[in-house]
């Protein structure tokens, strides 16, 4: 819907003038066409149709000048004596004033349904595009993108120039050079008595513009619609429905950026809290055994056989690697956890890394337990490749630790999925700490194996910085299976840039 701009004063007159000669001289020439034929009543009726027509079609001056015209002309050609404004009988001069009634009625009457129908096609035409408006609005992303939306839907409702300014009024410089210093300094004012200015709102009448403020009591920015008219208050409601769901997309993002900073601060505190724990507990215990099994070899070891140096040398060797496991999984829990940190997605072969994964993992296994079937088929993944090794890698370290039969890792795809399962023959996992286990420091007990518990926490982290999920569940006949789901973009033609 578009305020369109107001007609030349010349084209205002002449085309209604222009309708109303018209129809009254059709009218009249089809009265004396069938002037042998029909009775006076008749010819009235034509008089009156044609005024029924100019009442329906244009303003209601022209509407009054054709009922006007019509009760003048039917007299002057039709009502005796013909060819003159006299009246001969009192009969006519009662058809007469009868007529001049039912044509101002019926003028009136048309001219009151044309309003209500255009004012009802208009706040249709409004109510659609608030309603649009607010659709374009909840899929904004930023402020930028509200301000674009809602400058093109004003530009839609109203001919302009309008202006939108975002921010309080100490922020006027910032606003930009194509506001005239005028609509600043109105948009400010606007902003600091958070009311609305303009004709028809009892503030600053003589404006030719509606100021607008976006937010009653904050200052979030303001509205410019012009040219305003002083009647038109559908127009300044409609103005500050706009602003209304602009002032709520606003606030809509300051809230979803409060909500993620307050979780990214949760994020954080309980990152501490989970490092301050693994210094307090899973820390001190193996440096403790490390610094006795040291002090051991440097104080007696004259004492000692080579059999108990050997034992302590593996007691530093075995609590180094579970200090060192410990600590990359805490750094790297931490380094997912922040938000403004940003791994290197690249488009990577899923085949590469779960064979650089098994080459690796093997080396430990000398019994070969591992099992996999991997196709050679299987479609690109945007990843980070050394993330998704690391998450692989320690998916088949707590296979093989918890059980001593086969592992299988399978990979394929399935409903727009790359889907990676690493399954065991283990204990399992009670029902009841499937999701629990993903937890920091979240370990079962029945195994009677050490571990971090930091293992799958950082798994379901890297799992969710690809946009994936890795989930748990008990298999039939024992044993546990986990399952990586990570979406399938498609990748770059040839002939496009990565």
């Amino acid at each position: 819907m578009t305020d369109l701009p107001d007609p030349p004063p010349v084209t205002t007159v002449l085309r209604p003038l222009g309708v109303v000669l018209g129809t009254l001289a059709l009218s009249t020439l089809a009265g004396l066409v069938l002037d042998s034929h029909t009775s006076l009543l008749s010819q009235a009726m034509l008089f009156v149709l044609g005024v029924v027509v100019v009442a329906y079609s244009q303003p209601w001056q022209a509407s009054l000048g054709c009922a006007l015209g019509a009760v003048a002309a039917f007299n002057f050609f039709f009502v005796p004596p013909r060819w003159t404004f006299q009246v001969e009988s009192s009969e006519n001069i009662v058809a007469l004033a009868t007529m001049s009634i039912v044509a101002l009625v019926i003028s009136h009457l048309s001219a009151t349904l044309r309003r209500e129908t255009q004012s009802a096609h208009s706040n249709a035409q409004r109510a659609d595009q608030l309603q649009t408006l607010a659709t374009e609005l909840a899929d904004a992303r930023s402020v930028e993108d509200i301000a674009g939306i809602g400058m093109r839907h004003l530009n839609r409702a109203f001919r302009g120039p309008n202006y939108l300014a975002l921010g309080g009024p100490d922020e006027a410089s910032a606003w930009g050079a194509h506001i005239p210093s005028a609509v600043i300094d109105g948009l400010a004012c606007c902003m600091k008595e958070s009311a609305t200015l303009g004709p028809g709102t009892g503030r600053w009448p003589g404006l030719d513009a509606w100021y607008l403020p976006l937010g009653d009591h904050h200052s979030l920015g303001a509205l410019c619609i012009q040219p305003a008219r002083a009647p038109d208050a559908t127009g300044r409601e409609h103005g500050q429905a706009i602003a209304s769901l602009l002032t709520q997309a606003i606030w809509r993002l300051r809230l979803q950026s409060a909500f993620q900073s307050a979780q990214w601060e949760a994020q954080r505190q309980q990152t501490h809290s989970t490092l301050l724990a693994s210094i307090a507990h899973d820390l001190r215990t193996p440096l403790a055994a490390v610094v006795g099994a040291a002090s051991a070899l440097q104080t007696q070891s004259d004492k000692l056989s080579a059999a108990e140096r050997q034992r302590l040398l593996a007691s530093i060797v075995r609590e180094a690697s579970y200090l060192s496991e410990v600590t990359e999984n805490t750094l790297q829990l931490m380094q997912l956890a922040n938000p403004t940190s940003a791994s290197a997605h690249q488009w990577e072969s899923m085949e590469e890394i779960v064979g650089s994964v098994l080459a690796r993992v093997r080396q430990r296994d000398s019994t070969r337990r591992i099992r996999s079937k991997v196709p050679t088929d299987l479609p690109l993944i945007k990843a980070d490749p050394v993330l998704l090794a690391q998450l692989l890698t320690n998916l088949l370290d707590n296979a093989l630790k918890y059980s001593s039969e086969a592992v299988d890792l399978s990979v394929g795809t399935d409903e727009g999925t790359l889907v990676v399962a690493v399954k065991d023959r283990g204990p399992g996992i009670p029902d009841d700490r499937l999701e629990a286990i993903f937890a920091p420091y979240a370990r079962g007990d029945q195994s009677g194996q050490r571990g971090s518990g930091l293992g799958l926490a950082v798994c379901r982290a890297i799992a969710k910085v690809h946009g994936g999920t890795l989930t748990a569940r008990r298999r039939g006949g024992g044993g546990s299976s986990f399952m990586l789901r990570l979406p399938i973009d498609t990748p770059p033609t040839a002939t496009e840039s990565p």
